[in-house]
């Protein structure tokens, strides 16, 4: 097939740029590709807040991480009565609470507890490769 009858065929417009502007094939846009050793945020996040500092907690100096730091803040502005701490604070306990150690508030009967124990039994099988199917 000739160029002038590609052309002819092929319609330019949005998402479709005319193909002597495309890249050629086997050849990326981004050639370099990113930087090496660059970090994204949740790694600089993470390095950060592994940083020690020292405080000055009761009189002694103590070398904490830069995060246990944050966190004793916000809980003793919590304890002192800051609403906005407090919200922060119970959020952050919600989320980093193992639900395999908490307690069921509500007893239940017999059947219920036989129904989700046997659904605890199925869940395991499952995350442990076997196919769940008793039959």
């Amino acid at each position: 097939m000739r160029a002038e009858d590609l052309q002819q065929t092929y319609e330019v417009g949005f998402a479709r740029p005319p193909r002597h502007n495309q890249f050629p094939k086997g050849r990326s846009g981004n050639p370099k590709g990113r930087p090496k050793g660059k970090r994204n945020l949740a790694t600089a996040l993470q390095l950060t807040l592994q940083e020690m500092v020292v405080i000055n907690e009761n009189g002694v100096r103590k070398r904490v991480t830069k995060g246990v730091a944050a966190i004793k803040q916000l809980v003793n502005k919590a304890a002192s009565g800051d609403l906005v701490a407090l919200r922060l604070l119970a959020a952050l306990e919600g989320s980093a609470i193992d639900p395999s150690t908490v307690t069921p508030t509500k007893h239940l009967d017999d059947a219920d507890l036989k129904i989700v124990q046997n659904m605890l039994k199925r869940f395991e099988r499952q995350t442990n490769g076997e196919d769940g199917n008793d039959h």
